[in-house]
């Protein structure tokens, strides 16, 4: 856990990476201020940070808070970020995330919720005037996709040129690259529909052209597979592996920096075949149902069954989580009623140890 590695470009001092977490901090205009800094900065002893996630346009903001990768004052607000925690030993990727669906117009300024196909998810979202049921999103035409990627393409550019070290395209949890890996949100016909190798086709295309624009060795892709949340249901065994497996067959051959997983069983068969397809650096997060033990990353670990370990809350609440699960030290607990917020509060007041 402690020892170096290489994840293409970057170069990580231990195999504690941050988890991509949602904290709402950067205000309606998406601009991460001097607050997101000092948040970030403050974990830069994790060997690799994956920012929140960051949308790639205005329509695909899924929260109020969220920051973005668009505006000249967002990315401002992120070159700032990368200083700081460049400024105290740290690494960080911003995670570039397009909501799809997962949205409501009351959030995207009154842009138009897009998705793989015109199906809806049950439920509410929060939106700047309160909760809202989610729309029934327009239907991306063939014609459109070339868009949206280029959308993710300059977002990547833009988190360069603000100085962050890569980025991690977000093809998990439901949002809109995950919407076109389940065949409960992708109902379409064609090129990007029906089979698992058309389903997994827009991301690949995603992934390829941000590869291409950046440099393969400063991407990695996130996937959660049979993680079922906001309505990117995926319950057939056969056809998950069918598909994340034509996933990541086509993505091998690009030299990635990594390949993130979340799933409830990371040391099981179906995400070590994953890991094995791939066929480069793997990180592995297996807490969200419940929060990940030193004791669990240490035995991924240990066991050969990652490169790297992806923790969450244990993070949030301890800015020194590497230096407390090496010298395996107490840690604060995490209070999830400041997880999303405005101020500091459960942000940049959690205390790091004095060290002797």
């Amino acid at each position: 856990m402690f020892s170096p590695i290489n994840l293409g470009a970057l170069s990580l001092t231990n195999r504690l990476v941050m988890a991509p977490l949602t904290r709402t901090r950067s205000g309606e205009a998406g601009v991460p201020g001097p607050m997101v800094a000092e948040h970030y900065a403050q974990r830069a002893s994790l060997g690799l940070i994956v920012s929140e996630g960051t949308y790639p346009s205005h329509a695909g903001q899924g929260f109020p808070g969220q920051p973005g990768l668009v505006t000249p004052e967002q990315l401002e607000g992120w070159r700032q970020v990368a200083t700081a925690v460049h400024a105290a030993g740290g690494q960080m990727v911003a995670q570039v995330m397009h909501a799809g669906r997962v949205t409501h117009e009351g959030t995207t300024g009154g842009r138009t919720v897009l998705g793989p196909s015109a199906i809806a998810i049950n439920g509410q979202t929060h939106t700047y005037a309160g909760k809202q049921p989610y729309p029934v999103p327009h239907a991306l035409a063939d014609s459109e996709l070339a868009g949206v990627i280029e959308e993710f393409v300059t977002a990547s550019r833009n988190a360069i040129a603000a100085g962050l070290d890569g980025v991690e395209v977000h093809s998990a949890n439901g949002y809109l690259l995950h919407e076109f890996l389940s065949p409960a949100s992708n109902q379409r016909d064609g090129l990007y529909g029906g089979s698992p190798e058309n389903r997994a086709r827009f991301v690949v295309e995603v992934v390829t052209a941000v590869a291409d624009a950046i440099g393969a060795s400063r991407v990695g892709l996130r996937i959660s597979p049979e993680h079922n949340i906001q309505d990117a249901l995926e319950t057939d065994a056969d056809d998950v592996l069918a598909t994340y497996g034509a996933l990541v067959d086509a993505l091998a051959p690009l030299g990635l920096a990594y390949l993130s997983v979340l799933h409830a069983e990371p040391t099981g068969a179906f995400v070590q075949e994953l890991r094995t397809r791939f066929g480069g650096s793997v990180l592995l997060n297996s807490g969200f149902a419940q929060m990940t033990s030193r004791d669990e990353a240490l035995g991924l670990l240990h066991d050969g069954h990652a490169d790297g370990v992806v923790v969450g809350r244990p993070a949030i609440a301890n800015p020194d989580l590497a230096y407390r699960w090496q010298e395996d030290l107490p840690l604060n607990v995490a209070d999830a009623a400041t997880f999303y917020g405005t101020g500091p509060e459960g942000y940049t007041d959690y205390p790091a140890l004095t060290r002797s």
